[in-house]
């Protein structure tokens, strides 16, 4: 099972609370487990990546085992710990402004 972690916003809009856990199956990556949140939560399509080309949106970050994964290719493996679901895969909103 992976652990995902949301930032306050999308959890409220897949009405969920804490942690969320899905099955992935397969080599388990940034794609993969995107394409299983928003098979389980289809409210999500669209707010984490672009509905047509599904590239991450310019605001959001993933995160795991204390690195920012965002520029990855969205087909890298996962590390080890998420894969296993040691550590969770965080995506959180980044903030810009000046």
């Amino acid at each position: 099972m992976i652990r995902v972690m949301l930032p306050t916003h999308l959890r409220n809009l897949a009405q969920v609370e804490g942690e969320i856990t899905l099955e992935v199956d397969g080599t388990v990556t940034q794609g993969s487990v995107l394409d299983a949140l928003e098979a389980r939560y289809p409210v999500l399509r669209g707010t984490i990546r672009e509905h047509d080309t599904l590239k991450r949106r310019a605001f959001i970050r993933v995160f795991a085992c204390q690195e920012d994964l965002s520029h990855q290719p969205p087909d890298a493996p996962l590390p080890e710990a998420v894969a296993k679901g040691f550590e969770p895969l965080m995506i959180i909103g980044a903030i810009a402004g000046g």
